[in-house]
């Protein structure tokens, strides 16, 4: 049996996580750009408020991890995260690459053909949900018409508070794995999507959500093999660093 010929997702359900994240610096251009090389028609990214509350795309809580700077997202600007080389630490090819705002992201995307799950990072330093919900509602207005928007969170008030600005928008749940009143929590937001990690997933949990009409998807899978017996089951996608490996 080849690779090609085993159950799998469809195209739009493969999202490239933080871009194409296994071959270029995550939540950059780059990794976007690589990811709609690779054919991929979704990515996943990272919001959250700078100091001077302009949303950038990163995943942690500071900038020690992913660039040639130091300190937390609380005490840096927009201007001075820019100003950062967000590739060298990933490979020198990349020296250069910028942490990009939300704004400059959206546009970005536009370009490349790609759909955006826009995942909403709350962090310490955050001081208003509806500041933050509200400056992700007016980047993502500024899409192209073929760009996509789907809004996850591991914060079921963030995604309350955004589904209110954005009743369209898909809403999908972050967990580990799912609570056991995982119902309750989805209707209260109310939300029509799971996203779990990978490990997590079972195939009783996807044949009683699919009965259910609710969509489940996981994170960060680069091995089609562990998910081949869940598609039939009823998974919807999944998050991936490489969507090459499902995309043949």
């Amino acid at each position: 049996m080849t690779l090609t010929s085993l159950p799998g997702p469809s195209r739009d359900e493969v999202q490239a996580h933080r871009g194409a994240s296994a071959i270029a610096p995550e939540n950059t251009i780059a990794a976007f750009r690589a990811a709609a090389e690779a054919g991929a028609k979704w990515v996943e990214l990272d919001v959250a408020f700078s100091a001077d509350n302009r949303l950038i795309v990163i995943h942690d809580d500071s900038v020690d991890r992913t660039s040639s700077g130091k300190g937390s997202l609380g005490a840096l600007t927009q201007s001075e995260i820019g100003a950062l080389d967000g590739g060298a630490w990933f490979d020198p090819r990349f020296a250069g690459e910028r942490i990009p705002t939300l704004a400059e992201t959206i546009a970005a995307l536009g370009e490349f053909g790609l759909s955006a799950n826009v995942e909403i990072k709350q962090h310490a330093h955050h001081k208003s949900l509806d500041q933050l919900v509200r400056a992700v509602q007016a980047d993502i207005s500024k899409r192209s018409a073929d760009t996509r928007i789907m809004i996850s969170s591991f914060d079921a008030q963030c995604l309350k508070a955004m589904h209110q600005l954005e009743p369209d928008l898909e809403m999908a749940m972050l967990w580990v794995q799912a609570p056991e009143d995982w119902e309750q929590q989805l209707a209260a937001i109310p939300a029509t999507t799971i996203h779990m990690h990978y490990k997590a997933v079972s195939i009783g949990l996807l044949e009683h959500v699919r009965e259910r009409g609710i969509k489940v998807r996981v994170w960060t899978c680069n091995d089609p093999m562990q998910l081949v017996s869940f598609w039939h089951a009823g998974l919807t996608g999944v998050i991936t660093d490489d969507p090459a490996v499902f995309l043949g």
